[in-house]
């Protein structure tokens, strides 16, 4: 790899806390070249000072509003150029060859690669992924199932984002998991974090995103036959 060929986008909300953790593990354990990219509502004032006060590069987005998470995802994969991308957030630990066992897995064909999270059932049965890295090629090219160059659908508020984009993924058969790519998710689902008004926040969309997914699920499973054999 050459120089920032990995930008990991960090989308942030009200946890100014997690910003030098999240850095320490990521420099103790990413010895590649890579860029962190922390992506800011525009009204958090402590977060963006503790992301300026870190060094790292950071970009304002617009101001909170359900969908958050897709919206800042999608800005910062508009507003970079590295040919990788990992879809990150605030609560993760990074473990030892995290990157480069993830890296094994792309193929001419697989473009999407999902690590393992140690908390999840569907993530470490291989059939998930809440944390992810694909090529710039995939999002260019492929997208959303009804929007090229977009990573992630904007409509989901918060739940179901991540089912969307790997159902969408693994029914186009360009998804592989990585069991040794180790990006823990410390959330208080597994005990490993204390719940907060931005957990809170998400938990209130799982609904409304079961809805959507389910309703928005015809458009792959109409264009991708194998996408019939996928369930949940």
């Amino acid at each position: 790899m050459g120089p920032s060929d990995v930008v990991i986008l960090v989308p942030v909300l009200r946890r100014p806390h997690r910003v030098h953790p999240l850095l320490e593990s990521l420099a103790a354990n990413t010895p590649e070249p890579h860029r962190v990219l922390f992506l800011c509502s525009p009204d958090d004032e402590a977060e963006i000072e503790a992301v300026r006060s870190s060094g790292a590069d950071y970009l304002i987005c617009k101001p909170w509003m359900p969908g958050d998470y897709a919206r800042k995802i999608n800005h910062g994969y508009h507003h970079s150029t590295e040919p990788l991308i990992f879809l990150g957030a605030d609560d993760l630990k990074f473990h030892p060859d995290w990157l480069p066992n993830a890296l094994a897995r792309l193929t001419e064909t697989i473009h999407v690669v999902g690590t393992n999270d140690l908390g999840n059932k569907r993530v470490m049965a291989g059939i998930h992924s809440t944390h992810t890295l694909l090529t710039r090629v995939y999002a260019d090219k492929h997208g959303t199932i009804d929007q090229r160059e977009t990573i992630l659908h904007e409509g989901y508020e918060h739940c179901f984002t991540d089912d969307e984009f790997i159902h969408t993924a693994r029914a186009r058969q360009m998804f592989a998991f990585a069991p040794d790519s180790i990006v823990e998710h410390l959330h208080p689902n597994w005990n490993k974090a204390e719940w907060d008004d931005v957990y809170s926040i998400a938990d209130q969309s799982l609904q409304k995103g079961r809805r959507l997914f389910n309703r928005r699920r015809q458009l792959w499973v109409r264009r991708y036959p194998y996408a019939r054999r996928i369930g949940r």
